[in-house]
């Protein structure tokens, strides 16, 4: 059997990349403050408490463009989307809940597949700052605070205090795997159709 695919997703510049090499333990990803930088899928192993599954990065999704590096890129992350289990949407809490980050959330939902949503750019410890909770308007559930350059909040691999929120984001990737794989499992031997 194939490991799962976590795919992380969202608009330009905010923090996907970033994330995704932290969650891996390494520098895979190319990480740059420029728009455009990862443009293809980025595809590696990811361990958490002994399930493994596949992550993915990908470049950001600009849904209204008609240029056509940018119409590839959001190709690339729609190709994501379908081939994963389960989608980690990274918006940023600096700039606030955006249209485009609307859009994303739109077409996320329409794939029908799990959604975790991930806040960056939380770098305050401390309680919840009020504009987390503007996420809330995405329709995707409870947004997961992190902070993927202060490294607060996002490690499969140590867990120290500082960390531990992330652990509710990490159980909550690990839940919707199963609850996808079981579906999945329900449709292939044709039980509940």
């Amino acid at each position: 059997m194939s490991l799962p695919i976590v795919a992380i997703v969202g608009r330009p510049n905010v923090g996907k990349s970033t994330l995704f090499n932290k969650l891996i333990g390494q520098r895979l990803s190319i990480v740059e403050d420029t728009p455009g930088v990862t443009r293809d899928r980025i595809y590696a192993k990811c361990e958490w408490l002994g399930h493994e599954f596949m992550l993915v990065d990908t470049g950001g999704i600009e849904p209204e463009s008609d240029d056509i590096i940018l119409a590839q890129m959001r190709r690339q992350a729609e190709l994501a989307i379908l081939k994963a289990d389960v989608t980690i949407l990274v918006t940023d809490l600096k700039c606030g809940v955006t249209a485009t980050d609307y859009e994303v959330a739109q077409m996320l939902l329409k794939s029908g597949k799990p959604i975790v949503l991930c806040v960056n750019k939380v770098d305050n410890v401390g309680e919840p700052p009020m504009e987390l909770y503007e996420f809330y308007n995405l329709g995707l559930g409870e947004p997961f605070p992190v902070s993927s350059v202060a490294r607060r909040h996002i490690s499969f691999h140590s867990m120290p205090a500082t960390l531990y929120l992330f652990c509710f984001l990490a159980r909550h990737i690990l839940i919707q795997l199963h609850i996808h794989q079981l579906q999945l499992t329900v449709n292939h031997d044709g039980i509940g159709q």
